[in-house]
């Protein structure tokens, strides 16, 4: 569950990336800092460390800025959320972050679920069929389950859309149950 702390600078920095027209390099350049941040237990133990300077924090993130090509908002909101002590929640304000900008700009997030791998033109076909019942721009992630026996399963939000042969099955019987 992402806290109220974390979505107020998600929020703010999704002001500023829409603001300067940069909301996907926004999301890239945090997105790659997040995980430099996470996956280095030496940069996360110095920029939390409180025996460390803001001057030499900067320094440091400057450079770090520099060698990774972030945007100057990002290297900025960065510093910030070091400065307040806030580090720790990075991976949680991206993920705000990314939940805002998509709000935003009328993007839904779909997670797509299928028994085969589906080739470029079912992805495409399957995504637009989407965006057309949702009205939103739809990003979607792949995945394969070979428990299915076919067909696939589709989450939007909180909304499922089960195309499964096993769901079909299902519904069928209870139809014929019902005769």
């Amino acid at each position: 569950m992402i806290d109220a702390v974390a979505r107020r600078y998600a929020s703010a920095l999704a002001d500023v990336a829409l603001e300067q027209k940069s909301a996907d390099k926004a999301k890239a350049d945090l997105g790659a800092f997040v995980e430099a941040f996470f996956s280095s237990s030496d940069l996360k133990n110095f920029l939390e460390s409180p025996a460390v300077g803001r001057d030499v924090k900067q320094r440091v993130l400057d450079e770090i800025a520099k060698q990774m090509n972030l945007e100057p908002a990002i290297r900025n909101f960065i510093l910030l959320v070091v400065d307040h002590r806030r580090a720790e929640s990075l991976r949680d304000i991206q993920h705000a972050f990314q939940e805002e900008l998509n709000a935003r700009l009328g993007i839904a997030e779909a997670e797509v679920t299928s028994a085969r791998a589906l080739n470029a033109d079912e992805k495409q076909q399957l995504t637009a069929a989407l965006e057309q019942r949702t009205g939103k721009k739809i990003e979607a992630r792949f995945s394969e389950d070979k428990a299915l026996l076919g067909g696939a399963v589709v989450r939007v939000g909180s909304k499922v859309y089960d195309g499964s042969v096993r769901e079909q099955l299902a519904r069928m019987r209870v139809r014929l149950e019902a005769e």
